[in-house]
C-alpha cells in the first residue's frame, strides 16, 4: 500500500500537472459561458461572494483594531492577538455544524442562520467592557464564522458551468479582499471621527452581516440541491420505500462514515494543503498593520493604506490565477503564484519608505491571494462530490484551526528580535532611535518557510480538474455519498429543460420590456 501510495505522488508530479489538451477543447469558451448565465446564477454566486467578504469584514476588525484594543483593554500586542488565536481555533467546530447541516438541509437557511449568528456576536463584541468579555465574544464568534466559507463557496460554485468555475473561484475567494479593503476603508474613515473608536467599525461590520443574511434569504433554494433532492425522491418512488427526514439524518451520518473511512488519506491531505495556505495568509495579513507602525515607524493612517493597497494587489491576483486555472491547472497555478510571493519576500521586508513597502505589501498579496483564488475550486473538484460544504469547509477550518497560533508566533518573534529605528528626539528617546520589535524578518522567515513547504505539498497532491460534481447524488439517500453516485439522466435532463424555459422567458420578458419602451418613447 505504501508503494502504491507513493507511485501516485510521483504520478501526481510528473504526469497530472497540467490538464489534457483535449479536455480543455470539449469546453465552451469563457465569455459564452459567461454570456448564458441566467439571473439566479448570478444572484446565487453574488450572494456566496457577499457572505465570504462580510467573513473578512469581521474578522480582520480585530487585526485592524490591535492598538486601540492594546489601549481600550490595558493589555500588550500578544495578549490582543489571543483573541484572533481564539477565533480561529473555534472556527472548524462552526465548519462542521453548518457544513453537516447544509449538505443534509440546503445552501439557503444554514447560511441565513450563519450569517445572523456571526452578526449577533459581532455586534455584541462592540459593546465588552473587558478583556475577558472580548476573549469570550470572539470565541463563540469563531464557531459563527466557521460555517461561512464552506457554505457560501457552494453556494457560488455548485451552480455555475464548468467552463466558468476558474474565474469565479478566483472573485469568490477575493470576496475576502474586498472584505478586509472596506473594513480598512471603515477604519481609515468613520472610526477617527466619532467617539466610539474601534467600536464602531465592529457595529458597521455587523449590519453588513446582517444585510447580506436578508439578502440570501431573499432568493430561492440552490437548484443543485433542488436536483439531488428530486433525485432523491423520484428514487423512493421506483423503490416503493421512503425514508422520514430522521431517517434520511441518520442515512447522511452513515454516508459520513462511510466517506472518512474511504477518503481519510484525502483528508489529511486537505488539511496539511490549508495548514499551508492559511499560514500563508495569516501570516501576511494579521500583523501587517502592527508590523508597519511598529517595526517602520509608520502611522496609523498609512499603515491602513498601504492595507488597502495590498488588498488592491489581491484582488487582482486571485482572479487572474483564478481565470488561469482553468487553462494551466489548479496546482501548477498555484505553485506560480507562490513562487511570485517567495520572489518579492524582500520588497516586503527590506524597505523602509512609504512607497517600497507599499509596493512589497501589493506584490506579496497578488501572490498570496493569488494562490487563494484558485483554493475554492480546487477544493470543491477534490471533494467526496456529496459532501461539498462540509468536506471544503471542514478542511480549510481545520488547516485554519493548525495556523491559529500564526499571529502569536509573530508577535513572540518579535519580542525576542529586536531592530533599530530613527525617531523623532524627544525627552524619552534622545538619541533619535527606538528599539522596536523586528516584525519584518519574522514575517520574511515565516512566509518563506510556508511558501517552501506549500510548493511540496501542492506539487505531490490530487487534482480533479473539470469535474462534473453538480451531477452526483446527495448524502441523505442510501449510497448517494460514494463517488459513483450519479443522479438519473431524467432528472438532469428535466432540470436542463426548466432551466432552459426559465432561460427564454427572462429573454422573452425582457424582449417585451424593451418593446414597451420604445413605445413609450415614440
Amino acid at each position: 500500500m505504501a508503494s502504491k501510495g507513493l507511485s501516485q505522488l510521483w504520478y501526481n508530479a510528473t504526469h497530472n500537472l497540467v490538464p489534457k489538451r483535449e479536455r480543455t477543447e470539449k469546453r465552451k469558451p469563457l465569455l459564452a459561458s459567461l454570456a448564458e448565465l441566467n439571473l439566479r446564477q448570478w444572484a446565487e454566486f453574488w450572494t456566496g461572494w457577499l457572505a465570504w467578504s462580510c467573513d473578512a469584514i469581521d474578522f480582520f476588525s480585530v487585526s485592524l483594531s490591535v492598538t486601540n484594543l492594546a489601549t481600550q483593554f490595558g493589555r500588550d500586542t500578544t495578549s490582543i492577538t489571543q483573541a484572533i488565536t481564539l477565533t480561529l481555533l473555534f472556527r472548524s467546530v462552526g465548519a462542521v455544524l453548518f457544513g453537516i447541516i447544509s449538505d443534509r438541509y440546503g445552501r439557503k437557511y444554514p447560511l441565513v442562520l450563519n450569517l445572523l449568528v456571526v452578526s449577533v456576536l459581532e455586534l455584541g463584541a462592540g459593546f465588552v467592557q473587558t478583556y475577558a468579555q472580548f476573549l469570550a465574544v470572539r470565541s463563540l464568534f469563531g464557531i459563527g464564522m466557521g460555517g461561512i466559507w464552506g457554505l457560501a463557496s457552494s453556494t457560488a460554485l455548485e451552480n455555475l458551468p464548468v467552463e466558468t468555475r476558474g474565474l469565479a473561484s478566483g472573485v469568490l475567494q477575493q470576496g475576502y479582499a474586498v472584505g478586509y479593503l472596506i473594513a480598512a476603508v471603515i477604519n481609515l474613515t468613520l472610526v477617527p471621527e466619532q467617539p466610539h473608536s474601534w467600536r464602531a467599525l465592529f457595529w458597521c461590520a455587523a449590519g453588513i452581516s446582517a444585510f447580506a443574511a436578508v439578502i440570501r434569504l431573499c432568493l430561492p433554494e440552490s437548484q443543485i440541491f433542488l436536483k439531488a433532492r428530486e433525485d432523491a425522491r423520484r428514487r423512493e418512488e421506483q423503490s416503493g420505500h421512503k425514508s422520514g427526514g430522521l431517517q434520511k439524518t441518520k442515512i447522511f451520518f452513515r454516508e459520513t462514515g462511510k466517506m472518512l473511512r474511504h477518503h481519510w488519506m484525502l483528508c489529511i491531505y486537505a488539511v496539511l494543503l490549508m495548514t499551508g495556505f492559511n499560514f500563508l495568509s495569516h501570516g501576511s495579513q494579521d500583523l501587517f498593520p502592527t508590523y508597519i507602525q511598529t517595526s517602520k515607524g509608520f502611522s496609523a493612517h498609512d499603515a491602513t493604506v498601504m492595507t488597502i493597497i495590498g488588498n488592491c494587489g489581491a484582488i487582482a491576483g486571485g482572479g487572474i490565477a483564478g481565470w488561469a486555472s482553468q487553462y494551466l491547472g489548479r496546482r501548477f497555478t498555484i505553485i506560480v503564484f507562490v513562487l511570485i510571493t517567495a520572489a518579492f519576500i524582500p520588497l516586503w521586508i527590506l524597505p523602509s519608505n512609504f512607497g517600497g513597502l507599499a509596493a512589497g505589501a501589493f506584490c506579496i498579496q497578488f501572490g498570496v491571494q493569488g494562490a487563494w483564488g484558485v483554493v475554492p475550486i480546487q477544493l470543491a473538484e477534490m471533494s467526496p462530490p456529496a459532501f461539498r460544504a462540509t468536506f471544503p469547509g471542514v478542511a480549510y477550518q481545520v488547516g485554519n484551526m493548525v495556523s491559529s497560533a500564526s499571529a502569536q508566533i509573530e508577535s513572540t518573534g518579535g519580542e525576542h528580535l529586536k531592530t533599530t529605528i530613527a525617531v523623532p528626539v524627544s525627552s524619552t528617546n534622545p538619541t533619535g532611535r527606538q528599539v522596536v520589535p523586528d516584525y519584518a524578518t519574522v514575517q520574511g522567515i515565516l512566509i518563506g518557510c510556508v511558501a517552501g513547504f506549500l510548493l511540496l505539498v501542492t506539487l505531490f497532491g490530487p487534482e480533479n480538474h473539470g469535474f462534473e460534481f453538480e451531477k452526483h447524488r446527495a448524502a441523505f439517500e442510501e449510497g448517494g455519498g460514494d463517488d459513483e453516485a450519479i443522479m438519473d439522466e431524467d432528472v438532469l435532463e428535466g432540470r436542463r429543460q426548466i432551466d432552459s424555459e426559465r432561460a427564454s422567458a427572462d429573454g422573452a420578458s425582457n424582449d417585451e420590456k424593451g418593446r414597451e419602451e420604445m413605445i413609450e418613447r415614440v
